[in-house]
C-alpha cells in the first residue's frame, strides 16, 4: 500500500511535476509546482476549498510520484510533454491534436512552387497559416493556380538546366514550363510576387497591377486578354474577401477568450495573420465552472501552442495565470520574444470581447445541439430496445469485427457507443495470437475471451479493494454486444459469454448483397429494419466504425511488416528513419513514388540518405 503520510513528508522543497495516479496505476492528472512539497500537500488537506472535479480527482488517487527539475520552466515544458503523454482525465484537454495545414512556396528553389503542408520547418521557404479550416487551403489553392501559372510538379528544376517537354499543363494554360526553357527566373520570380503578396494580405496591390494590365490589353483591343485578367481580378477579389481586416497594424497576433456557464467552458482562439482573420479554432472544456479564467486560459495556451509549429510574436488575453512563465516558454519555443498582452482598453480590448461573444454563441449552440442530440439518441436507443424486446435500454453497445488478408496479419477490432455516440477512448485492437490462416470463428473467440477475461479480473480486483470510483479498461461491460457478421458470429460470442458466465444480448449485423447493412440478427432470427429509420442509421453507422477500426489496424500491421522486409536493405536508414519515412508517408509504395525534396522534408533524412533510398527503389525496378 501507498504510505500518503510519509510520502507527503519526504516531498522536497524543489520545482518539478507531479503525476496523480489510480489504483491501476493510470496517470489520471499532470501538474507542475514552484516548490512540490506545497503544492501536493494541498490536495490531501481537509481545510483546502477544493472544486467538485479536484474532490473527485482526490478520491481516485491511489498513489503519487514526481520529478525535480532545475526550475519552474523546466517543470512546464516536462509538464506539457506529459500531459501530451498520458492525456490524463482530470486535466484540462483540448478535444483534438491536429496539425493545422499551411500554404508553403519554396521559394528556396529556382523556380518555386505552391501547395499544402501541415510540417511547418525553418528550411528558408515561405509558410503561410497556419489555417483552421483545410477547405479554405484547398479553396484558395485553386483559385491561386487559375490566376498564376505556378508549376506543380515535382521535378528539380533550375535556371540554365535540362530541358524537357512540357506536360500538358503548360498547353492548357497554367504553367509557363520553365522545365522547356520557356520562361525565365526573373519572369517567373514576378509570379511568384504576385502570389505572397496576395497571401500576405496585400491584394490591392495585384488587383492594382492586373487593372493596369487590363486596361492595356483593352487598349490595344486584346479583347480576350482583357477578359481572363478581368477573371483574375474576380478571383483574387474572392480570396480578399475571405480575409477580413481588423486592424491597420498587419501583424501575426492570436485573441484568446473564453464564456463559462454554470457547467461547461468555451475557448475561442482567434488566429490573426497580416491584421487580417485567418480563422479560428474552439473548445468546449468539460467541468470546468470551478475553475478560474486565468488558469483555463493558461492550460488552453499550454495545449494550443504545444500542438502547432507556428506561434505569433503577439498574443491576447483577458487574464492568465503564470503570465511571465508562459511568455518565457513561447518565447524559447518560437526562438524569438513572444509577449502575452491583458489589453484594458483600446481596438484589441474591443477585438477581444468579440472574441467573448463568439465564445458565448459556440458554447449555446453547443448546448443547444447536445440537447437535441440527446433526444435522438434517447428515442434511437428505446427503438432499438422494443425491436431486440430488450428489458433495459443499451446505453453502452461494444461492436467486433475482423479483418485479414488470406489469414496474414489476423486482428479484431472492439468499438464503442455510448448514449448513441462514438466513445473513442474505449476502443480497443487485438492481434490475433492463437489461430493460424483466415479462420474469422476461432479468432473473434479468442478476442472475446480476452476482453471479457480481463473485464472480469478488473471488476475482482475493484472488489476486493473495496474501491468505490475506479474502473479498468475492460471492467465496464456493455448492455448490447453487435457482432459483424450472421448466426454464426452470434453463436460464438454467446459461447463465450455462456463459458464466463456472462448474460449480455448478443445481435448480428447482417448485410445485403450489395454489403448495404439490412438488419439485425437475434435469438436466430432475422429482424428486418426500415432503411430510412434512425434505428438503421445507427446500425449502419457502428458497422461502418467497427469495419475502418478493424481495417485501419490491419493496414497498420501490413505496413509494419513490409517495412520490416524492405526498409531494412537501404543502407542509412535505421530504425528512427524508418518510422520517421513511415509517419511522413503512410506506407511503403508512397515512399516508393517520393521525390528527392518531399524525401528532403521528413526530419532525420539528409541528401545522402536520401540518396540511399532513391537508388535503392530504382534498383529494385530493375
Amino acid at each position: 500500500m501507498f504510505d500518503f503520510e510519509y510520502q507527503l513528508k519526504m516531498l522536497p522543497d524543489k520545482p518539478g511535476v507531479y503525476l496523480m495516479k489510480n489504483n491501476l496505476g493510470e496517470v489520471i492528472y499532470v501538474g507542475k509546482a514552484k516548490i512540490l512539497k506545497n503544492r501536493v500537500r494541498q490536495y490531501f488537506q481537509k481545510s483546502a476549498n477544493h472544486g467538485a472535479k479536484v474532490k473527485a480527482m482526490v478520491k481516485n488517487i491511489a498513489e503519487f510520484e514526481y520529478i525535480i527539475t532545475d526550475s519552474e520552466s523546466e517543470a512546464l515544458i516536462l509538464e506539457c510533454n506529459l500531459i501530451k503523454k498520458y492525456r490524463p482525465r482530470y486535466n484540462i484537454l483540448l478535444k483534438d491534436d491536429k496539425h493545422y495545414p499551411f500554404i508553403k512556396v519554396t521559394t528556396n528553389e529556382d523556380f518555386p512552387r505552391i501547395f499544402m503542408t501541415r510540417n511547418y520547418v525553418k528550411d528558408g521557404n515561405k509558410y503561410f497559416g497556419p489555417y483552421t479550416d483545410v477547405s479554405v487551403v484547398h479553396e484558395t489553392l485553386e483559385l491561386i493556380r487559375k490566376i498564376f501559372p505556378l508549376r506543380n510538379c515535382k521535378r528539380n528544376i533550375v535556371e540554365n538546366g535540362e530541358v524537357t517537354r512540357p506536360c500538358l499543363n503548360y498547353h492548357i494554360g497554367i504553367c509557363k514550363a520553365p522545365c522547356g526553357g520557356l520562361i525565365s527566373k526573373e519572369e517567373y520570380a514576378k509570379i511568384v510576387h504576385d502570389v505572397i503578396s496576395l497571401l500576405s494580405g496585400r491584394s490591392p496591390e495585384v488587383i492594382k497591377r492586373l487593372r493596369e494590365e487590363m486596361e492595356r490589353a483593352a487598349e490595344n483591343l486584346e479583347f480576350e486578354k482583357a477578359a481572363t485578367i478581368r477573371d483574375k481580378i474576380a478571383a483574387v477579389t474572392k480570396i480578399q474577401e475571405r480575409q477580413k481586416i481588423i486592424t491597420g497594424s498587419f501583424e501575426d497576433e492570436d485573441y484568446i477568450h473564453i464564456y463559462r456557464d454554470e457547467k461547461d467552458t468555451c475557448a475561442q482562439v482567434f488566429l490573426v495573420r497580416q491584421g487580417k482573420v485567418l480563422g479560428r479554432e474552439h473548445y468546449i472544456l468539460e467541468d470546468t465552472a470551478d475553475e478560474s479564467v486565468g488558469y483555463i486560459i493558461a492550460q488552453v495556451i499550454k495545449e494550443f501552442y504545444g500542438g502547432t509549429p507556428f506561434i505569433p510574436p503577439h498574443i491576447y488575453v483577458p487574464e492568465l495565470e503564470d503570465h511571465e512563465l508562459l511568455e518565457e516558454w513561447l518565447s524559447t519555443k518560437k526562438g524569438s520574444k513572444v509577449q502575452i498582452k491583458i489589453p484594458k482598453r483600446g481596438d484589441k480590448l474591443k477585438f477581444l470581447e468579440l472574441v467573448e461573444k463568439n465564445a458565448q454563441n459556440t458554447l449555446e449552440q453547443f448546448k443547444l445541439k447536445l440537447l437535441k442530440d440527446k433526444e435522438l439518441q434517447g428515442t434511437v436507443l428505446t427503438d432499438l430496445a422494443n425491436l431486440l424486446d430488450l428489458e433495459e435500454i443499451p446505453y453502452r453497445i461494444e461492436a467486433y469485427d475482423i479483418s485479414n488478408i488470406q489469414g496474414f496479419d489476423s486482428v479484431g477490432s472492439m468499438i464503442v457507443f455510448e448514449n448513441g455516440k462514438p466513445k473513442n477512448g474505449d476502443y480497443r485492437r487485438f492481434k490475433i495470437k492463437t489461430v493460424d490462416g483466415p479462420n474469422d470463428y476461432e479468432s473473434m473467440r479468442e478476442i472475446l475471451q480476452r476482453r471479457f477475461k480481463h473485464g472480469l479480473e478488473e471488476i475482482k480486483n475493484i472488489q476486493e479493494r473495496k474501491l468505490e470510483f475506479s474502473h479498468g479498461k475492460f471492467s465496464v461491460f456493455p448492455d448490447l454486444i453487435l457482432m459483424d457478421g450472421g448466426k454464426g458470429q452470434v453463436n460464438v460470442a454467446l459461447e463465450v459469454l455462456d463459458e464466463l458466465g456472462i448474460n449480455i444480448p448478443v445481435a448480428g449485423m447482417v448485410k445485403d448483397d450489395r454489403h448495404n447493412s439490412r438488419g439485425l440478427i437475434y435469438n436466430n432470427i432475422e429482424l428486418p429494419i426500415k432503411p430510412s429509420s434512425n434505428v438503421m442509421q445507427l446500425i449502419t453507422r457502428i458497422q461502418d466504425e467497427v469495419h475502418r477500426f478493424a481495417i485501419s489496424y490491419h493496414r497498420t500491421l501490413r505496413d509494419k511488416r513490409i517495412l520490416h522486409s524492405v526498409l531494412d536493405e537501404i543502407p542509412n536508414v535505421g530504425e528512427k528513419r524508418k518510422k520517421e519515412l513511415l509517419k511522413r508517408f503512410g506506407s511503403v509504395d508512397n515512399i516508393k513514388k517520393a521525390s528527392l525534396e518531399e524525401l528532403l522534408e521528413t526530419p532525420s533524412i539528409n541528401r545522402k540518405v536520401a540518396g540511399s533510398i532513391l537508388e535503392f527503389f530504382t534498383a529494385k525496378k530493375k
